[in-house]
């Protein structure tokens, strides 16, 4: 046992090794030391988790390791994924105590399960969706249903959140669990809310479809959201997408019309909608009517300042088909293909594929944002250096030289320049102050009616002045502590009639 301890405290110092338990607990920033902290506090849990005492009681290895999740979330209190991970971890041990017959540690540890949800839902990530879906599962899996609806509610009581992403959750699971009227309840107080968005009704309508079997239903609900979304054009795409589902030409071309004829939707909006509408044609029409909603798009497009005269390029929408184009990648960017359609990340990554060598600045290879900061190198002067520079010169044209050590420190002890509000000096003027001084040849004669009288000088040539050498001086100075009455150190006079005379007495 003691080469056992010996050796898991020597594996402890190293695994926390760099382990700040002194952090404050503040919202994720994403900064690298963040990052660093989070690693390390995972790395830790991770080791707890090998079970490096290599102990047979498993609630003695949940009990160690839900120590250092409390330790953890001490510092990462807002991070979701560590509450998560301590919650999963509890359930994971009650499985395993459960299959090993400890019916009553299996209990505990899933109530603390259900506890560790609780904390974080009520306390600093109660606005936190994740966690509250995730709360939600686990209270279904042990069938409490009631609790299931109580989450829900009060996160939906919560004033300043977009309760989309959770009516849509909520219908899921009213559906899984009592059927499908329950889940129409649901979207019936979703329909309420002013502040749920479009995806409530596909979300709700596909359920019918898939779920019910009722085409009906969920045409009437798409109907619905339409009279309320009809300027979205995601929604429409929605619709659109479902009655080409169910293979309805005459639904879909009339759904088309209604759209696109009834000024709700803005120009640089129905783009989308209009290609559509053109991939429709191309898939069932005939050439008469492709041409014609080709001439009714390029009319609105027209009326769009980035699309114009882009004729051939809206040719293109014609004869595409899925990743397949008529053109070369070089010819679909020469003529501004790019440009034309709104579905531009596809093609954008077929050029970047494409074309070896080919990164756009600020893109992965993917096509999405790099999360790395970079500096702002727009004011950077590019490193062109002279040919045979003189020796002291700077090498690059119009470089700054650094400026000397006394300047240097005079800058930093002065105050910042957004310190400095005024009064400022006019230059310009201040120059031609300066151009236009007059200044004579040779100094001037001191004379006696500017109040310099020269009888002075001649006055101060004729004293005899006393230098006083560095000797003399470091004579006369006291020493420290002594006193201005003390003259046991200073010289005698030369003619001391009072001296003279105690000589005598002496003598």
């Amino acid at each position: 046992d003691y080469m056992n301890a010996r050796r898991v405290a020597k594996e402890f110092e190293a695994i926390t090794r760099g382990l700040s338990r002194s952090i404050p607990s503040v919202p994720p920033t994403g900064s690298l030391e963040e990052i660093k902290q989070v690693e390390l506090w995972k790395k830790y849990i991770a080791w707890e988790k090998s079970n490096p005492l290599r102990s047979e009681d498993t609630a003695l290895v949940t009990r160690r390791v839900m120590f250092a999740f409390e330790q953890c979330l001490l510092c990462l209190g807002h991070h979701a994924d560590i509450w998560y991970e301590a919650a999963q971890f509890l359930d994971y041990s009650s499985k395993v105590l459960t299959e090993k017959g400890d019916v009553t540690s299996a209990k505990l540890f899933n109530d603390e399960a259900g506890n560790m949800f609780e904390r974080a839902t009520s306390s600093v990530l109660r606005h936190n969706m994740l966690l509250h879906f995730a709360y939600a599962d686990f209270e279904e899996g042990r069938l409490k249903y009631d609790k299931v609806h109580q989450i829900y509610q009060r996160f939906l009581e919560i004033p300043d959140i977009d309760p989309t992403l959770t009516y849509v959750q909520y219908m899921k699971f009213a559906r899984r669990a009592e059927g499908i009227k329950s889940a129409r309840n649901v979207f019936k107080k979703a329909r309420e809310d002013p502040r749920s968005k479009y995806q409530v009704f596909v979300a709700a309508a596909l359920m019918e479809y898939y779920c019910s079997k009722d085409k009906n239903i969920a045409f009437r609900i798409f109907e619905l959201g339409l009279k309320k979304f009809a300027s979205n054009p995601q929604y429409v795409l929605c619709y659109i997408d479902y009655l080409s589902h169910l293979n309805e030409d005459n639904n879909t071309r009339v759904l088309f019309e209604r759209v696109l004829t009834s000024g709700s939707l803005e120009p640089e909006k129905s783009v989308e909608i209009w290609n559509r509408f053109l991939e429709f044609e191309c898939n069932i029409g005939d050439l008469a009517s492709i041409v014609k909603v080709e001439k009714r798009r390029s009319a609105v497009l027209s009326k769009i300042a980035e699309f114009e005269g882009k004729e051939t390029a809206q040719l293109v929408d014609r004869y595409r088909f899925l990743d397949l184009y008529p053109c070369s990648i070089a010819e679909l960017k020469s003529i501004g293909y790019n440009e034309v359609t709104t579905r531009t990340t596809n093609i954008k990554n077929a050029i970047h594929s494409t074309v070896p060598g080919f990164i756009a600045d600020g893109l992965d290879d993917e096509g999405t944002q790099r999360l790395i900061p970079r500096p702002d190198v727009s004011q950077m002067i590019p490193y062109k250096p002279k040919l045979n520079a003189y020796p002291g010169e700077h090498p690059v044209p119009g470089g700054a030289f650094p400026m000397p050590p006394a300047v240097g420190h005079l800058c930093s002890l002065l105050p910042p320049p957004q310190c400095f509000h005024g009064p400022f000096v006019a230059v310009d003027r201040l120059i031609d102050i300066f151009s236009k001084i007059q200044l004579p040849d040779a100094p001037p004669v001191p004379q006696g009616d500017n109040g310099c009288d020269t009888r002075l000088f001649d006055l101060a040539k004729s004293v005899h002045w006393i230098v006083d050498n560095e000797e003399g001086s470091a004579s006369k100075r006291r020493k420290l502590g002594e006193d201005s009455d003390d003259e046991e150190n200073m010289a005698p006079p030369v003619n001391d009639i009072y001296r003279l005379r105690q000589q005598k007495r002496v003598k």
